[in-house]
């Protein structure tokens, strides 16, 4: 490897390291070329990647990106695989992987801030997925407001209901209900109406009786003069 392809490469494995949510190194001694094909596929799944490196120019790259943790997981055999998907998801492929073929070991890592020694990489390793993450996180968001926006449902019917109930009562308009004009108490305002109708109609016939009476007298009166 020239000069100038080692600078390539170095500016490869930096922009790698930067752009890395987490770095896990393994020492790959024993691996096949078919296995690690197989283990690169399945990390690419999980938007990771799988790459045995030259340890002194990853120091190098190392110490161009300002990361100094690496630096120390450099000895021996290393393979690093460079996560930028989900970390849960990468660790379990490569903890699926070595089960099956028993060929890595685990040097360490780190993932943003924090060191991973080897019983955080595997506790790592057991938990969900993100997507599924995700979806419980969905889940418990929404049933409380599931339950709000049933209960609101449930406040607006019985809303309706009662508004409805008084309107057939007439307490909205301000007007009696219909019902409430027929019964014994109309029957009998009605009677006490005809009742005073009947009592008033003597007193208009009153005034024609003693309108009449005068004329009489006068005649009477008309009779005796022409007698004299």
């Amino acid at each position: 490897m020239n000069r100038e392809e080692k600078s390539a490469t170095i500016e490869e494995i930096a922009a790698q390291i930067e752009g890395a949510e987490a770095i896990f190194a393994v020492d790959y001694r024993g691996i096949s070329v078919p296995q690690a094909a197989e283990l690169r596929s399945k990390l690419r799944e999980t938007d990771s990647s799988f790459r045995i490196v030259k340890n002194r120019l990853t120091k190098l790259a190392a110490q161009q990106v300002g990361e100094e943790r690496l630096a120390g997981l450099l000895t021996g055999p290393t393979a690093l695989t460079f996560v930028r998907g989900d970390t849960a998801a990468a660790a379990k492929a490569i903890t699926t992987f070595n089960k099956e073929h028993e060929v890595l070991t685990y040097k360490g890592g780190f993932m943003a801030e924090t060191v991973l020694d080897e019983a955080a990489f595997k506790s790592i390793a057991r938990l969900p997925s993100r997507e599924v993450l995700v979806g419980q996180f969905a889940g418990l968001v929404a049933s409380p407001l599931t339950g709000i926006v049933r209960g609101l449902n449930a406040l607006i019917q019985g809303l309706a209901t009662q508004l409805g109930q008084i309107a057939e009562q007439g307490l909205v308009t301000g007007e009696a209900p219909a019902a409430a004009t027929a019964g014994p108490a109309a029957d009998e305002a009605e009677e006490s109406q005809d009742e005073a109708a009947a009592e008033e109609a003597p007193a208009e016939d009153a005034p024609k009786a003693e309108a009449e009476a005068p004329a009489e007298d006068k005649t009477s009166e008309d009779s005796n003069e022409e007698e004299g």
